[in-house]
Formats: C-alpha cells, structure tokens, sequence
C-alpha cells in the first residue's frame, strides 16, 4: 500500500553511478548511458544484452523503467544478476544464454545458468507494461529478490556470490529501458512488519488446517462450515437452500433443495439457480448430480456470484454475466464469462454422471477452491469478493440437482471410481519367479522338440538333434527346445560332428514362437519376427544385423566346442562359447522364448548339456573367478570385471561407427577422411574411475593422431564438431603435448605426446575424487594434467588424422578398491533396462537412516520406518524410466515405498546425513513434489488422485516400481513394467525421481538404466499369460474412457482379447501371441482375419508400420462366414461372398461399390491410427478412426461376423488394440483443435460440441500428400520462415481425409459477440508467428475469425507490414483522402466529405468459399520440384477481426446463387476500414 518514489536524480540531478555499460550488439545507450534501446526492434528480438557498469552494493536495487515495448514478438524484458566481469564477457544472444553464475529471472521462472530453479515466482514479467518499474536486489544473506514497482516478490534464489553485476535483457517485447535507482529499499516499520508477519502466519496456519479438515470430510453435517466466519457481516445460521427467484425452467422441490429443468429435452439453458444467502468463509456448497439427459452437448456449471439473487434479471445462461461472476465450466473457470483458466483440474464437469457430487468453497483467505467427489481440485480464483451466493447452471444435459447438508466422504470415495482409473486386478496376481532356476515342482528336462526342420531329425530321447544328410543339404535344419527357457536358465549343446563341405556352422538364439505351431523357415535367420539369433560373430534381430563383431566367431568352431545363450532375468540376452560369457547381446528379450539351434552349413550335429554342475559360473552368480578373456575379442569384459558397464555412446560424429558391442569405435573412409569421428563414453566416469582404450588400427596418410579428453556436455546435448577442440565450453583435451580447455592451449609440454604413439598403445583418462584430470598411457600416470572439473564428465576419443580404430580395454573401470565395492555384483543389481544403457544411481544426498550400497545402485534402510528418502543421481530426462526393485521388507512395520518426482535440487541440499529432511516423502513441501502413497497421488501433499493404480501397500519382495516424466508432461509409475497411466500432469521438467523407503519396505536396488524408454515399444504392449490369467480371473473393470458424445451410443473396449487366425494371406506372419500381424513381402498376399467372432462391442487395430514405397495402404471389414478353411486370394477385392468392406473412402459389398465419401481416405491414415469396427444392436456396422465415430457404413450385417483386415501396399504391419490402450480423447483433454472455445463464446441456442485433435502419434500431417504438395509450393514462394510458427503441430491440413481423421466440424463459433466461421475446407494451413501472451490471448477470444483471399504477388507485402491490403491498394491502408482524417476515425462522411467508395477498403468474409473465388484469390501455375506435374494454386489469410471494425454487407459481385449454407449472400462479405483491426493468424494455400 506505500506509494513508490523514485529519487530526485531522475528528473537529471545527481546522476547515480550504476549505470549501463556493457551490452550486447544490438543495443544503443543514451542519456548518460542511463537509457538502453534495441535496434531494429522490429526484425530483431534478441542481442539486448545490458549490464551494470559497476558490481551491486548488497541491499541495493537495481531498478529499471521500461520505456517501450512492441507487440511483434513473445517474450519481455529479463532481469537478474552475473557473476562474469562485464570487462572480458563475450555476450551471448539472451540473458539465458549467461552461464559461470548467473541467475535471471525470465516470465515467471528463475534461470541458473540457463537452467530453471523456480517456477511460477512473483510477477509475470512479460505481462509487465510500459512505465512499469523492475529492479533486481541481492541482501545481506546472499539471496536474490525480484522488485516489481516497489514491491518485493520473495527469495528467487539464495548462496549468491558478494560480487555481481545487474544484467538486463531486452528481449522479445521489450525495446527500452531506462535505470531510476540504485538504491536500498526503503525501510518499513518494525511495527508493521511484525503485523504483516503475524497475519501471513495467522493466515498460512488457518490454511494448513482447513486443508486437513476438508480432506477428511467428517461425517457430522456442518462441522465444516462451523469453523467458518460469516462473510459480509451475515451471521445467519440459516441452512443453505436454492433461492425461490430462479431461472424460468426451474423447478424447485424437497425444501428448495432440490432444483429441476422443465423440458429438458426442448430446452438447454434458462435453468440458473443461486443460494438463499451469501456463503460463509470456509463452507462448503455441495450439489448431488440427479438426472441428466443425453440429447444436448455441455452439462452442468457451478460457481459464485456477487449479484443478490432478489435483484438479479436471470441470464439464459449463468456466462453470460459480464460481472461478479466466476464459474467452473467443463474443465476450466470462466470469470465475467471470459476463460481465465483453461485447464483448472484434470476433470471435466461435461463427464461426470448421475450420482457425482460438485462443491465449491470460499475460503477465509479469498481463495475459491471447487470439490469433485470430495476432492479439492485447488484454488480456482484468488481474492474471491467477501460476499457471494453459490450459483448452479443446470445447462444442456444437466437437470436435476440436489444440495448435500451431509458430507459422506465414503460416498464420494465409492463415486470416484466412476470417473478415475478402476484400480489394477492384483488379488491373487503371481509375483515374478526370483530363483535363478526353475521351481522344483516343474521337472520337466530341457530337451529338443520334435518338430523340426525338414532335413533334422531328433535322437536319444529328445536331446540330440543332427542332419542325416549333411553332405546333401545345408540348410532345413533348425530346432527348438521343447519348453521356453526360465529366467536365467542356461541352453548349451555341444557341436557332435561337423561336415567340410559348406561355409558357415551352427547358429544358435532364441524365439517367441512355440515349436508346436511353427512353420520352420530353411534358415532361422530368414524369420522376420520374436527372435534373435547368434550367427558367425554377430547377433541379428528378426533377420537384421543388430551387433558386428560380437564375441567368438561360431564358423571357426569344432566338433566338442560348446555353444551356449540365457535369457537373464533382466530381460538381457547373453551368448557362451565354450562356457565363456561373450558379453549382453540384446536387451528387452520378452519372457518365455524358446531356445533355438539352427544346424547349419557344417554344422551337422548338437547335443544338448544339461549338466549344470560341470559348467563354468555365470557371470551373475559370482564376483570371483578368473578372468577369461572371449577368443577372438581382446577386449570383451571378464568376469572379473561384469560390473564395468563402459561402452562408447551410441551418438556420435559423421565418420565414426560404433560395433563390438559398444566396445569398439572405428573411422569410416579412414583414408579420404580424417576427422568428423568423435566418440564419447555411455555414462558419466566416476571418481577414480579409468577409461582406457587401445589404439588398434592406424594409418600414415595424415598428420595428426588421436585426441582425448572429457566433457561435461551430456552426449545427447552434444553437436558432434569436425575436431573436439572445436568445442568452446565445458571440455578439456589432450592433443599432441598440449592441454586444451574449451578449444584455448593451458600448458604445452604435458607428460606425454599423443602423436607418438603406434598401434597397441593404450590411452586412459581418469578423474579423481579431488576434480584433478589424470591421463595413463600403457598404464602409467603422465600426472595432472589440469584441476578443477566438474563432478560429472564424459570420457572423449577423436579419432583424428592418423588414428582410426580404438577400443576399449579390460582395465577400464575403478582403480581404487575404496571406490568400488567388490561384493557387489551384477546379480545384486541387474540392468532392467528396455534397451543397451548404463545403471541408474541414487544420489549421495539422502535421509539420514539410509544407507547406499554398490556404488549408489542400492540403497538400505538401517533403522526406524522413516527417514529414508532418495533420489536419483541426476534429472530424468523425458520419457526415461528409473525403475528400482524391492530386496527387502520388515512386515513389523505399515505403510509401504512411496515414489515421485520432485524439482528440489538433491546438490543444493546440506552434506548427509539430512537430519533436516522431511521424515516421509508426504511431507517434502520445500520444492514442488509429486508422489504417489498407497494409490494416493499427492502434489505437495495435496491429494491430487485417488485409486490410482495397483497399490504400493500390497508390493512385496520382487516387486519392481518405476517413474518417469513423459514428453506430455505428466507423470506415470510403472508396476512391474506395465504403465499404470498419468497419475499427475502439468509436471515440471527439471524433476528427479525421488523414493521413500517407508514402512515395511527396506531395501531396494535399481533395475533401471539412463537411456530413454523407447517410445515405439509401448504403442501396443503385448499380454503376458500373467496378464491373460487377471483377465480372467478378476472382473475389476479397466480404467473407463472418455467417449464423444452425440452418437446413440458410447462403444466399450473389446473385454476379451482377440487374436488373428493362424489361417491367413501367405505373406503375413504373426507375433506377438497373433496380436500383431506383418506382410514379409511383396505388396499383397495380406488377408488376416481375427479367431474369434466380433463381439458386440468396439474391435480396434492399430497401425504399426508404414512402407512409403508403394501406394495404396489397408481395408478392412467383415465377413460373414467362419474363416476356417478359407482360400484367401491376393487381395480383399477378390472376395465376393458375404463380405463389406472398407476401402479408401468407399464401402464394397461383395467387391460391389454401395457408398462413397465415407469416413476419411483410409489410404492417408499415418502410423498410430487406431481402426476400430462395431455392429450394433441393429446390425448396422460402424467404423470409428481413433476413437471416434464415422456413422454406418453398411447394413443388414449377419451375426456372427469376423473381421477382416487387409495389409495391402503401404500397410505393411498391424496390432489388435488389447484392454490397455484407450480410445483417443480419454485423457487427452488438454488437445483441442481450434474449435474448442469457452462457454463465453456461445449464444442462446447453439451450443457447438467440443473438437478433439487426435493424439500426436496420429497426426495426419505425417503422411498427408496433399499437405506435402502445399508445404512444397509455400518452399517456392521464398517467404521468410520467420513469419512462420516454428512449431509443426500448428500447421493444419482441411483436405477431406485430415479433417475428417480429426472430427471437425463444418463451422465454429468466435468471439463477443460470437459469430459463426466455417473451417477452410480444401485449404492448408500454415500457422503465422503471433503475440502469445495477455493482448493477444484475449483477441483470441474476442475477435471473429474470417478470412482474406488474395494474390501471389501481395503475399510478402502483408507479412512484412502485418497488415492485409486493399483491393485497390498495393500498400498498406493508404488512405489518400484528406476529408476524411479530420473525423479521427471512419464513421459515417460529412456532407462535403469524399464518397465512401474512395476509401480503400479490405474484403474479408466468415467463409473461403467466399474469400477463395478466383477474384479475390487469382490462380497461379507452377510445376513440383519432386513430380514435376503442373498445378494450379491459390493463397489467402486466415485473420483475427476485431468486433466492431467492419461492416457486414452483401457481395459486391453480384452472385445470386448461394456459396455457402451457413451464411446467406446478404451477409457473406465484412468490409473493414481500420488499420489494426485485423490480426494475420495462418497462411492458407490450395493447390489444384
């Protein structure tokens, strides 16, 4: 409330200082450097850089004014402090740019060295306006405050260095600043602190505990609302009740508890209902949802108002208020019938159903908060007016509602379930087996099974297999064993007798496919799915070559030599030879694969060893043994030392190729290329951990040689240079004698010269405990080499000049037996991870009764049930899992882990042990936290969900648990590897996993490695026989979804797994348990049809794989006969009885056309479309395109029918969508396409329903060739991309099979007063760089959408001027008549003033049908570049018009035919006249 002065050397006496002085390349000073400007504002947006001319004083600050802004770009003005010296700084092109201590605060966010430390801090900085004032400040304690216009906004950050420099970025928005001050704030009154103190605490604990009353929801009526205040003076005991004066549809009963819509299904709206009385402070408004009614789109709205309902007109509908109003309505709050916050919770109010509880409570502080079933949603709106009435809005399907005196909380629990995710079946679930071999009770041998290949027999009871005619026949000799292989179970035969004449030897892996109904390929590698096969010495994958120069090669083997594989338990394949290990060669090997050996070439022979006592250890059973090295791979792991998990990362430079199974790194074209191979190490080395490598090839050709060093550039982040002394940051090289740190010479003459060494040489780098760099060559120590490096560097190797092939060696990995604990082994910790990575470790900062073992992969709880907190060593990155293990559990104790994500800092907190950290992870409030206790998800300790999941309470040892933070933004934990979906969104990015060793659970260890989660790999998980057996078992539904309304009906997912027919097209193939399907070859022979019937409910299928080689892509439909004995033909067309079928955009009946223009063009739809089939209950057959429905395609269909897909031309894979996939729009309420819009924006009588956009996984944009023929033509036009978004996603094709995918509909509604737009159908769209924040935000919402035909020619006229021309202007609104001007604006002329048809004047219209006419957009020609055909095109403007500024008339062309439906001739063309009146929103080309 003080009034904020600036000092008297403002006005030009006593300049003060601390002025500017150093700035970035675009800056101009002026006014004794007191005054900084960017130049070019307009083109530029960044390089406005300015700096304090001398370091801050503490408690001074540092306080600008900002001048000027423009509206061209997103973005504003950057504040904060430096500790680099302004004398020697190169700058960069923003203040995020600013690393070496610098923290800037950016919007909202707090920035470390361009890293985000806090979000959501005080003012938003870009919604600051010219003649705001903003300063920087760092105390006496070292902390940074934010000042905005004398007020402070709190700690942004704290342990600042005494000595910084005040940094100002002119970014975006933002074009001048002037410095007022550099000063101490002025001191307030100790009194008064006190005061203001003692009132946030009073406030803070008043919170704190309302919170806890309200989740608790005791069952005495009243007993929350007896802790409130009457607001406004009202100390009424009256209970609440709906007032008598209502909307004029309502009907009230029960004691006017009770509120009802007449007429429900005449009329949507007039249905408002408010309290009797003004809400008390801290008192629930509660509402039982009676009846709804499916007819209408919308539902239910509630929220608060400051009208007297005695004194209030009743609006139609409650949004329409402009004043006092603040309403929940779908998922967001509208205040005065303007949308203020889209996404307010995770629920919809349009989704729930009879029986679902609503309430809202205003609470003491001013903060309104809104309760679904009992569950505070959060705060909605702050600084709520003391007095308000609750108000209800029974509109559109809502219709009768009750208000609730009795706050059952077990009621809302029950209700919950309906509209959150159905808790996991796990009663009964069968843990993973733990014991690395298989149960007693299942003795059955490993033997061969006898169904073989066709030149193989079996003997000697199953356990030998051989080729009777080895001399005769090379091939047809595979086998497979008798039973799938247990976890860790070792498969090893011994080669019998080999034959001379052939190349090639045995060949030994394994498979998914069961023997029994396998037919055997001559060679196993030819199989093209589920199986993985040693060959020679290499490792392929479904027929593909995955590893080069793995291990011992199996050709050079002999008869008695023994060859072995295992599955561990961690889902990693291992190969034997000879008993020795040859390393991992694949990971994310399903369970129960069966063993393959295929007898090939002079391979004539094999027995299977079942002897296990006779076999050398593996690998994972003990961390003893003698070191073996594989034959023929000198640098293979032993197994002494399985625990070093040094590979060379899989990113890398141009010319380097990575092969040995990441052990080894070699220069392509080594002799007409001497550069572009860097190579860099898997993981972080750690402390006084060695990474040696051997140089094994080189060549005389170059000067120079190999180079190495470390960086602490993660390699993801890393742009792979030329050299490795490109590189300019945070990297130290050894090249030749000379120590190089970020590309600049340190010291010359280091210990040892690179450049001298030859073939065989062996190079190590090594960084101590004390952050010194040590280099070894041929293992002894060349010394320090330099100091101070950061705790987390990659090792590097540039194979430059004459170096071209290095590996790396047995000897890398820890030196020092303090650092590594030798009785950890591989067993203890085993990599879980879904593909080749290096282990996850926990963090060194932890709870003080936690203990960390094997170099941080386990952690251990020693005493107590609490204080056993954890967290990842490092930040997750997007979509990576960090999964842990349950070793141990003390079932004296309840409760159990809990597991989350949180954005404190684990570096930033005090040495261990933390005897300050928060006992339970539902406790840690500091930093944002997201955890999931129980099936309880908490933010902040929150309740966010409930029955969430499978549980934490019921895992026991064996368990697995992960996290991760999905590119969406949302949390998910995965139980036992299967996702149990979003369980928070709206998650921060920089997050570390974070675990609570609570309870009974003690001990864990990490199962989890760094690399990402492959996305591809979830799109259709397959069902493990556990998963089957729960289908069965437990009729606990899955979690329902979310279906579109407007159909007759919502179809339910299939409940029942169905499987294709093992009768099909001769080119398909099935995996997967025959869920999904594949065509091998050519581009037909693709019939599959399913097992089972179609059941009475929604059938869908995915689409996997795309081949863009050829044209055409699936059908799909029924048949009305059993499949059994079909003969399938080459393609779906050829069958001709009983069949419907969905073709492109047609359906055939028995190869007869019946329909055209159904659905969207089947032959467009990308990758990750979900297809689905459903006749309903009158045999009408419905397709439904990523969940939603196309309407009927056919008729009279027979039951039973079974489906019928076709995997033709681009179509080349399949998958049937089980129970775990949900249909499209379930959870995705937070993808709209441009129809969505707020309730605000619709009238009396119209209400449009919602449009969904499809995931992004189901883009059209993907493989649309209309979309591609239009992005080719805009390549052609030579506009500037920076007019364009950079973002993709917002580029919209309107082509028939785009708009149809996605569901739009014809025509939207806009704006205030809303009017109607229709989509530009047969357009493209390619979105325009726009204002993003508060100005434009609110144009979106209160601006009309048209648009603008125009020429070719104009197009970059208007984008440089931002301004649409006139049909008779070439520039922008040259008004030429003087008359006019002195009016001040375009109202109607003088008497004497120029007629208004000399006014240039800009033609829009709400349609293209319209805009698109060749009058106003004229057609041009061009030719492909990439078909070289000629086409027509024509380009217009999608535009935001302004309210008011045009004028709706009839068409200036004398048409009388009507061009659109919607919009009649008389009222199809607007005219504007205002400059500034039109704000350009998408570039719109059709090509014909």
């Amino acid at each position: 409330g003080k009034k904020y002065t600036l000092p008297a050397w403002v006005s030009g006496e006593n300049p003060y200082p601390s002025s500017i002085i150093s700035h970035g390349k675009l800056i101009g000073l002026s006014n004794s450097n007191r005054t900084a400007q960017r130049n070019q504002p307009v083109q530029e947006f960044n390089h406005g850089l300015v700096l304090s001319r001398e370091p801050l004083r503490d408690r001074d600050v540092f306080t600008v004014r900002i001048d000027k802004k423009v509206n061209s770009w997103s973005g504003s003005i950057e504040i904060g402090v430096t500790a680099l010296d302004p004398a020697g700084l190169e700058f960069p092109s923003s203040a995020t740019g600013l690393k070496g201590g610098s923290w800037i605060v950016s919007g909202c966010s707090v920035l470390k060295d361009g890293r985000s430390v806090l979000e959501e801090y005080g003012r938003d900085l870009d919604q600051l306006g010219e003649g705001d004032h903003v300063g920087i400040q760092r105390n006496g304690k070292g902390e940074l405050h934010l000042w905005v216009n004398g007020q402070d906004c709190g700690t942004a950050a704290s342990g600042l260095p005494s000595r910084l420099w005040a940094v100002v970025d002119l970014y975006g928005k933002c074009t001048q600043v002037t410095v007022v001050s550099c000063e101490p704030p002025p001191e307030m009154d100790g009194e008064e602190d006190e005061e203001v103190e003692d009132e946030i605490v009073s406030t803070q604990l008043f919170d704190v505990f309302n919170n806890a009353i309200v989740s608790l929801y005791p069952g005495s009526s009243g007993g929350v609302a007896g802790l409130g205040v009457a607001g406004g003076g009202m100390t009424t005991n009256d209970a609440l009740l709906f007032h008598e004066k209502c909307g004029t549809l309502i009907k009230l009963s029960n004691n006017n508890k009770t509120a009802e819509r007449r007429r429900p299904l005449d009329e949507f709206n007039n249905g408002v209902v408010m309290t009797n009385r003004p809400l008390r402070n801290n008192e629930m408004f509660e509402i039982h949802i009676d009846k709804l009614v499916d007819k209408w789109s919308g539902s239910i709205e509630i929220g608060v108002t400051t009208h007297n309902p005695n004194n209030l007109d009743y609006p139609a509908t409650m949004t329409n208020l402009r004043s006092g109003t603040i309403m929940m309505s779908g998922c967001g709050i509208l205040t005065n019938g303007k949308g203020t916050r889209r996404e307010y919770c995770e629920f919809s109010l349009d989704e729930l159903q009879e029986g679902d509880h609503i309430g809202l409570m205003r609470k003491v502080s001013g903060a309104l908060h809104f309760y679904i079933n009992g569950i505070d949603q959060g705060v909605a709106a702050n600084q709520t007016p003391g007095v308000v009435y609750g108000v209800v809005d029974l509109y559109g399907m809502a219709v009768k509602v009750t208000i609730i005196h009795n706050h059952n909380h077990s009621d809302r629990l029950r209700r919950n379930n309906a509209i959150m995710r159905a808790l996991s079946p796990d009663v009964g679930r069968p843990r993973p087996a733990l014991s690395l071999t298989p149960e007693p009770d299942v003795p059955e041998r490993l033997l061969f099974h006898l169904n073989c290949g066709q030149k193989a027999a079996i003997i000697s009871d199953g356990r030998t297999a051989l080729r009777p005619h080895a001399t005769d026949d090379f091939n047809h000799g595979v086998v497979l064993s008798n039973r799938p292989l247990h976890s860790n179970e070792v498969f090893q035969v011994r080669i019998d007798k080999m034959v001379d004449k052939w190349a090639g030897s045995i060949e030994i892996g394994v498979t998914t496919h069961n023997p029994a109904y396998l037919q055997l390929p001559s060679t196993m590698t030819n199989l093209r799915s589920g199986t993985w096969m040693m060959t020679g010495n290499g490792v392929m994958h479904n027929g593909t070559t995955i590893l080069d120069e793995y291990g011992h090669n199996l050709d050079r083997l002999k008869a008695g030599d023994t060859v072995g594989v295992v599955r561990k338990e961690d889902g990693s394949l291992h190969f034997f030879v000879n008993g020795v290990p040859q390393g991992p060669a694949a990971w994310n090997v399903p369970p129960s694969v069966y063993a393959v050996v295929d007898l090939y070439g002079q391979a004539a022979q094999a027995t299977i060893m079942d002897d296990m006592a006779d076999l050398p250890p593996l690998p994972d059973d003990s961390s003893e043994g003698p070191t073996a090295m594989s034959p023929g791979s000198p640098c293979s792991v032993s197994g002494a030392t399985a625990a070093n998990d040094l590979r060379f990362h899989q990113l890398h430079g141009t010319n380097a190729v990575i092969t040995n199974g990441g052990r080894t790194a070699l220069r392509q074209n080594c002799r007409s290329e001497f550069n572009d191979a860097i190579v860099i190490s898997n993981r972080c080395l750690r402390d006084g951990e060695l990474f040696e490598i051997v140089i094994q090839k080189m060549v005389d050709r170059w000067s120079g040689s190999i180079e190495a060093g470390v960086t602490a550039i993660r390699p993801e982040e890393l742009e792979f240079p030329n050299t490795m002394t490109d590189i300019d940051y945070d990297t130290w090289m050894l090249s030749g004698t000379a120590i190089m740190q970020d590309g600049n010479t340190m010291r010359n003459n280091y210990g040892c010269d690179l450049d001298s060494l030859t073939t065989g040489s062996r190079i190590g780098m090594m960084r101590k405990a004390t952050g010194d760099l040590h280099y070894f060559i041929n293992g002894l120590d060349q010394g320090v080499a330099c100091t101070g490096l950061p705790p987390e560097v990659y090792a590097v190797i540039d194979l430059y000049g004459q170096c071209v092939q290095v590996s790396i060696t047995s000897s890398s990995g820890p030196l020092d037996n303090s650092l590594c604990t030798s009785n950890i082994t591989e067993k203890s910790f085993p990599i879980h991870s879904p593909v080749a990575g290096v282990a996850h470790h926990l963090h060194s900062k932890h709870g003080k009764n936690v203990v960390l073992l094997g170099d941080g992969c386990q952690a251990l709880r020693v005493d107590g049930y609490a204080h056993g907190i954890v967290f990842s060593a490092k930040e997750l990155k997007t979509n990576e899992v960090f999964e842990v293990k349950i070793n141990k559990v003390d079932d004296r104790w309840s409760g159990s882990l809990h597991v989350g994500l949180t954005t404190l800092q684990p570096p930033d907190l005090p040495s261990c042990p933390l005897s300050g950290l928060s006992p339970s992870l539902t406790q840690l409030r500091s930093k944002v936290t997201w955890v999931l206790a129980g099936s309880e998800v908490r933010r902040n300790g929150v309740l966010q969900r409930q029955n969430y999941g499978c549980s934490l309470d019921r895992l026991t040892v064996g368990n697995r648990v992960g996290v991760k933070r999905c590119s969406d933004d949302t949390m998910h934990i995965l139980i036992d590897g299967e996702d149990m979906g979003p369980a928070a969104t709206a998650v921060a990015k920089n997050v570390y996993a974070v675990l609570d060793l609570y309870g009974k659970v003690t001990a864990v260890s990490i199962v989890s490695s760094t690399l990402v989660e492959d996305s591809e790999s979830v799109k259709a998980p397959s069902l493990s026989p556990d998963s089957c057996r729960e289908g069965e078992e437990d009729s606990t539904p899955v979690r329902e979804v979310c279906h579109l309304r407007g159909s007759c009906f919502e179809p339910a997912l299939v409940p029942t797994v169905m499987t294709f027919l093992e009768n099909h097209g001769k080119n398909i193939q099935l995996s997967n348990q025959n869920l999904t399907a594949a065509r091998v070859s050519s581009y037909n022979q693709g019939l599959l049809v399913t097992a089972q019937a179609l059941p009475p409910v929604l059938s869908q299928f995915q689409i996997d794989r795309l081949n863009s080689s050829w044209t055409s892509s699936l059908s799909l439909g029924v048949i009305g006969h059993s499949p059994d004995r079909l003969n399938f033909p080459s393609t779906a067309c050829c069958l001709k009885r009983s069949v419907w079928l969905l073709q492109r955009d047609s359906v055939f009946h028995n190869s007869l056309k019946i329909c055209e223009n159904y659905g969207p063009n089947l032959d467009t739809c990308p990758e990750g479309t979900i297809l689905g089939l459903l006749v309903d209950s009158s045999g009408c057959l419905h397709l439904f395109v990523n969940g939603m429905d196309q309407g009927i395609a056919a008729q009279d269909i027979p039951s039973p029918c079974y489906p019928l897909i076709d995997l033709y031309g681009q179509c080349e894979q399949v998958t049937i969508v089980t129970n775990h996939v949900s249909v499209v729009g379930g959870e995705r309420g937070d993808m709209r396409c441009q129809g969505d819009m707020e309730k605000a924006d619709m009238v009396d009588g119209i209400k449009e329903s919602v449009c969904w956009t499809p995931p992004p996984e189901v883009n059209p944009n993907k493989t649309c060739e209309y979309q591609a023929l239009c992005s080719r033509f805009k390549e052609l036009l030579a506009l500037p991309d920076g007019y364009f978004n950079e973002d993709a996603k917002y580029n919209l094709c309107y082509c028939e099979s785009c708009h149809k995918l996605r569901g739009d509909e014809a025509y939207y509604k806009r704006g205030e007063p809303p009017r109607d737009y229709a989509l530009p159908f047969g357009w493209c769209r390619f979105a325009l760089r726009i204002k993003t924040h508060c100005e434009v935000s609110n144009a979106f919402k209160k601006w009309h959408i048209a648009y603008h035909g125009t020429s070719v020619g104009s197009l970059r006229c208007i984008l440089d001027h931002n301004q649409l021309l006139s049909a008779e202007s070439s520039s922008i609104f040259s008004l030429s008549p003087v008359k006019t001007e002195d009016h001040g604006s375009y109202g109607e002329p003088e008497e004497n003033s120029a007629p208004e048809r000399e006014i240039p004047r800009v033609q829009l219209s709400p349609t293209m049908r319209y805009s698109g006419l060749e009058v106003f957009a004229p057609k041009v020609q061009f030719r492909d570049p990439r078909s070289l055909r000629c086409h027509q095109a024509q380009v217009g403007f999608q535009v935001c018009v302004r309210p008011g500024s045009y004028k709706v008339g009839p068409t200036s062309l004398g048409i009388s035919e009507p061009l659109d439906p919607r919009f009649s001739n008389a009222e199809i063309e607007w005219i504007t006249k205002e400059k500034g009146g039109t704000l350009l929103y998408g570039l719109l080309i059709r090509v014909e």
